[in-house]
């Protein structure tokens, strides 16, 4: 059973094309609905997907009806593909059902994969280099080693209210006991 999927951002676009064109392909049930590509939480995507059984063929008009990114766009269909279920693009003409689309498909896998790895290698030389500089990464400690020192004092003396040193210094409770550690 094919079944399709449209979706357009905003009220003023309309379905009419998308859906026009699933049932053309021949989709026997379209779920349609309007809005952002960026949400993750969309109503009739999720009911379209639980509807789905192993055999079916999952149909969308173009891919970034979908997708909001390659990312999710791959999880999407491995997540039907681990389900037993084809995915279909009616305009890139890209099918998981023929060899040539699982092909295609796993070849923008590993070009996701490859971009992912080349952002983390990037980042990582990036963090390498600001070291060599003697940057340090991560928020900036919220007492100097004066103020640290300090609240050591004044936490030795029994007779001092944690609460009170806290405020003095311009942090939580929590922060105090965590710096005097």
């Amino acid at each position: 059973m094919l079944i399709g999927y449209a979706r357009v951002s905003t009220e003023e676009q309309s379905l009419d094309l998308q859906i026009d064109a699933l049932k053309q392909a021949g989709c026997e049930k379209v779920f349609h609905e309007t809005a952002s590509g960026a949400r993750t939480e969309r109503v009739q995507l999720k009911e379209a997907m639980e509807h789905l059984r192993e055999g079916d063929t999952f149909v969308v008009w173009r891919l970034d009806r979908l997708g909001r990114s390659l990312r999710h766009l791959i999880d999407v269909v491995n997540t039907l593909e681990e389900h037993g279920i084809g995915f279909k693009s009616i305009q890139e003409g890209f099918d998981t059902t023929t060899n040539g689309g699982k092909l295609i498909f796993h070849i923008f896998g590993s070009l996701a994969e490859f971009e992912r790895n080349l952002i983390r290698e990037r980042t990582m030389a990036g963090l390498k280099s600001a070291r060599a500089r003697g940057r340090k990464g991560g928020r900036k400690p919220k007492l100097s080693a004066e103020q640290v020192a300090m609240a050591k004092k004044l936490m030795a003396d029994r007779n001092n209210n944690p609460n009170e040193i806290a405020e003095m210094l311009g942090i939580s409770r929590s922060t105090l006991y965590r710096v005097i550690g």
